[in-house]
């Protein structure tokens, strides 16, 4: 399969691709991919791809940035292609190209320049009437190539997420004063934590509390920059494209703090590397970092091993699933914000109560419903009930999933249940007091984890996973002939499921 690099091809604009069908099909190949490959990945790289048109065996995309289009073309064209055959047949040719999104003038001698280069600096049109043609020609073409500081002007803070508005419950109670700890250090002084790794679901609170530090840091006169891994990852390639890699090293080790969040999809071997750098530099020079997750450090299995390890060394937090008390808590403080603007909005106690109930899984489902209910509360409708409020929220409402077992936890109580250590379990001793319940939390990591068998084997103490493989067999054969057994190993499944 070819694939073609045609930055700003046939100069299309980013809307009205194709017609209705069109755009069904694309929406389904969508669908596909989501599928497929999860909805973090599908949200961080496919969100902003547009299919432009199909046909004669050729399928045209485009995508708003030169990394995008590259960063797609390295890792996902393929999945693409196998999308694109389901809907419309053989696709033999796939070219991606650049779109560019305000007007160009043709040119005898068109600029070289990245139309990614352009869109490195944010626009900020000055309100108040339409720009002449001159100046649109001048916006529409980089004067120069991104400079250091637009590579790594960290991501946007969001002036609602503080510390003030930042619920605190039993969940995320070491979390917030390990935050707040960190954001009121004196420079100069030995840090907090080296560093501070807060992880935890989607939705319990990691953004809003990392951008909290961010906030307050900066109110102290501190150098803190706030960055995700997808902008991260844009300002590392676009300094190497404008040649200012060096001013993007050293501009990274000077800072008093850096926040990271999102690390689990930091990628590719050069990025990480990097990361893995800046990160030693700043902790050597006695620096703050944060950085958030999705999991523990040592689950990031696409992250190279020495950032692990080095993340692995600091305080290491998890922030839990919201209880009942935590949400109605959130509730109230969303609804008290929505009446600053509708003064009208009115939630009863009761029907606040049964929200909280009702919806377990994070703290933007329950953003949703209050929004829903905002929807259904006007100046002249009655007041809400429970029955109008769970019409209004019935799509949020999910079943309880349940709990994420992890590794670790296996063998801790498989070790507690033997009465062995976990350092036992790790080892390479082959006593039976040692080898059995080795074996059974080996059995157990298989069955209650998604986790593949040399996976398991690296947190079993680096071992190959032939030897996992002979353990799983080795408790299965025994499960055939041993009812005491097999009640060993329900009750510790539902110990570890509770």
């Amino acid at each position: 399969m070819d694939i073609f690099d045609e930055t700003d091809l046939d100069r299309v604009d980013q809307g009205g691709f194709g017609g209705p069908p069109l755009n069904e099909a694309w929406r389904r190949c969508c669908a596909r991919l989501r599928a497929e490959l999860g909805d973090d990945v599908f949200n961080s790289w496919f969100g902003r791809l547009a299919l432009v048109s199909v046909g004669s065996g050729q399928a045209r995309l485009s995508v708003p940035t030169k990394f995008l289009k590259s960063w797609i073309d390295t890792h996902y064209v393929g999945h693409i292609s196998v999308a694109l055959n389901a809907e419309f047949g053989p696709v033999v040719q796939i070219l991606i190209f650049v779109r560019c999104s305000a007007p160009l003038e043709p040119a005898k001698n068109p600029p070289t320049e990245s139309v990614t280069a352009a869109k490195a600096a944010p626009k900020s049109p000055e309100p108040g009437g339409d720009r002449g043609p001159a100046e649109r020609r001048s916006a529409s073409r980089p004067s120069a190539a991104p400079t250091f500081g637009d590579a790594l002007t960290g991501s946007p803070l969001d002036k609602r997420l503080t510390f003030s508005t930042f619920q605190v419950g039993r969940s995320n109670e070491l979390a917030f004063h390990a935050a707040k700890r960190v954001a009121d250090h004196n420079r100069g002084g030995t840090p907090a934590f080296c560093p501070l790794y807060v992880h935890s679901a989607v939705g319990l609170g990691k953004t809003h509390l990392l951008q909290g530090v961010a906030h307050t840091a900066t109110s102290q006169g501190r150098s803190v920059i706030y960055l995700t891994a997808e902008r991260f990852m844009y300002g590392f390639v676009a300094a190497l494209q404008a040649q200012t890699s060096i001013a993007f090293k050293e501009r990274l080790r000077t800072i008093d703090l850096l926040i990271f969040d999102d690390a689990q999809f930091l990628q590719g071997k050069a990025i990480q590397a990097e990361f893995g750098h800046a990160l030693n530099a700043l902790l050597d020079a006695g620096r703050e970092v944060i950085v958030a997750a999705d999991r523990p450090p040592n689950d990031l299995e696409s992250l190279d091993e020495r950032v692990r390890s080095r993340l692995s060394v600091g305080l290491c937090v998890e922030i839990g699933v919201l209880d009942e008390p935590l949400r109605l808590k959130i509730l109230e403080a969303r609804v008290a914000a929505a009446r600053m603007v509708e003064p009208h909005f009115e939630v009863s106690p009761t029907v606040l109560a049964f929200v909280a109930r009702s919806i377990r899984s994070n703290g933007r489902d329950l953003e949703g419903a209050v929004n829903r209910l905002r929807a259904h509360c006007t100046p002249t409708s009655p007041p809400l009930t429970v029955e109008m409020a769970e019409a209004a929220i019935r799509d949020l409402i999910r079943t309880h999933e349940p709990k994420r077992v992890k590794i670790e936890d296996i063998q801790k109580l498989v070790a507690s249940h033997y009465s062995v250590s976990r350092a036992d379990i790790l080892s390479s001793r082959r006593t039976a007091a040692v080898v059995k319940p080795r074996q059974v939390a080996m059995f157990l990591a298989k069955m209650l984890t998604p986790r593949s068998l040399p996976e398991i084997g690296r947190r079993f103490g680096g071992r190959d996973h032939t030897t996992v493989l002979h353990a799983v067999r080795k408790i299965e054969a025994l499960l055939q002939n041993d009812p005491t057994l097999r009640d060993t190993l329900e009750l510790l499944k539902r110990m570890l499921q509770e």
